[in-house]
């Protein structure tokens, strides 16, 4: 390693270490503290070798193999900004990105993981999720991380191994799980689904934990058996970018016209709408919202059953609920 690397691993571990200071001061990781030791271990940038950052009139590109001493010192920095990087573009769209840290730590507290615990992540990534969950569970074996795509997965391991870390990469359709490195203790989603694939309860242990994002929330859920699983969404807001393979329309593509102006623009709405979608129009949203006094996320839940999936305010048997895909 020369002179220069050596300068960029002293840069590196003085970002990575006031980034984890930033994210103590919200007291992130109170329940769990282990997370905090996860973090100031695992190297971001070994993870982003190159990422993008949104300016007007597209991106901009940062290259930890820039010719240019002050961009490579940029990119070393930004790795370790607390906010989302754009790592895979086509044709303007994103398709993969590394989270910002502080929802993936709150994520991770919310995942209650245990020692011991099997874990399958959907959606790899960069491969730094999987790395933090490596690190805490201190068993390589006990992590499966898939992805519909080859290069992402390639990636993912390649930077993986760069950081001293081995879990399972697996190809594949992560809507259908990983049976053959089940059963599973949690499951945690990088990626925003429209409903909860019933072949995750299936690779699951009884008591077994998942948390995935859904219309713009965090939902965490217990799985009781093979066919049913039941639980609530975290408070906090939460954007991904959709698991590859399925589609569906965001809420701005509906039609709000006629709605209150406060109900348009509110992001508790909008939570409601995409949660809602299929299930209650617009204008039906709109009245549930008003009535039951502008509910937060923490009050709607989601129930798996054998042959049903629905989403509920309240009670998964009261009078407000509907249908998901």
């Amino acid at each position: 390693m020369g002179a220069y690397d050596t300068g960029i691993e002293a840069l590196a571990d003085v970002a990575r270490a006031a980034l984890v200071r930033e994210i103590d001061a919200d007291g992130t990781w109170d329940e769990d503290p282990v997370w905090r030791e996860a973090f100031m271990a695992v190297p971001r940038h070994l993870f982003v070798p190159y990422y993008y950052l949104g300016v007007e009139g597209g991106y901009e590109r940062r290259w930890g193999e820039s010719p240019e001493p002050e961009a490579r010192a940029r990119w070393v920095r930004g790795a370790y900004a607390d906010t989302p990087l754009a790592t895979r573009l086509r044709d303007g769209e994103l398709l993969s990105s590394s989270s910002q840290p502080s929802l993936m730590a709150r994520m991770l507290v919310a995942l209650r993981v245990e020692d011991g615990n099997r874990v399958l992540e959907v959606g790899a990534g960069t491969g730094y999720n999987a790395a933090l969950l490596a690190h805490r569970l201190g068993d390589h074996d006990l992590v499966t991380t898939v992805d519909l795509e080859p290069e992402i997965t390639e990636s993912a391991r390649r930077h993986l191994a760069a950081a001293g870390y081995h879990p399972a990469v697996v190809t594949g359709d992560g809507a259908r799980g990983v049976p053959e490195r089940a059963p599973f203790d949690r499951i945690i989603a990088t990626c925003t689904l429209p409903t909860v694939p019933r072949a995750w309860l299936a690779q699951c242990r009884p008591g077994a934990r998942i948390l995935t994002p859904m219309a713009t929330g965090l939902l965490a859920l217990t799985v009781h058996d093979a066919g049913h699983a039941e639980g609530c969404f975290l408070p906090g807001a939460a954007y991904f970018v959709p698991l590859r393979g399925t589609v569906r329309a965001e809420p701005g593509e509906v039609s709000l016209h006629g709605l209150p102006r406060q109900a348009r623009v509110h992001e508790l709405f909008r939570f409601l709408l995409a949660l809602t979608r299929g299930g209650l129009d617009p204008e039906e949203a709109c009245a549930l919202w008003e009535h039951e006094g502008r509910p937060g996320r923490g009050r709607y839940g989601v129930t798996v059953g054998a042959d049903r999936v629905w989403a509920w305010l309240d009670d998964p048997e009261g009078p407000y609920a509907w249908p998901l895909p």
